[in-house]
């Protein structure tokens, strides 16, 4: 791995080529990688119900927000 702060032209243009240069399967084996089958663990799963309870926080501040208004 390059870690240099600048480089050349020439040498950044070869890096962005070869970062546009798609990885090769042959290559990757994916098959080697655990991780990559496992599944993510984590609070993914509740996203959704936060999504869901934020949306009923904001819909009531609007609804309480035209109630009060009206008064």
């Amino acid at each position: 791995m390059d870690t240099r702060e600048s480089k050349t032209p020439e040498e950044e243009k070869q890096h962005i080529i070869n970062e546009r240069i798609p990885e090769d399967y042959e290559t990757s084996k994916p098959h080697l990688q655990p991780e990559a089958k496992k599944r993510p663990d984590g609070l993914y799963k509740l996203l959704p119900l936060v999504v869901i309870i934020l949306g009923v926080i904001v819909v009531s501040i609007v609804v309480l927000g035209i109630i009060n208004r009206g008064n």
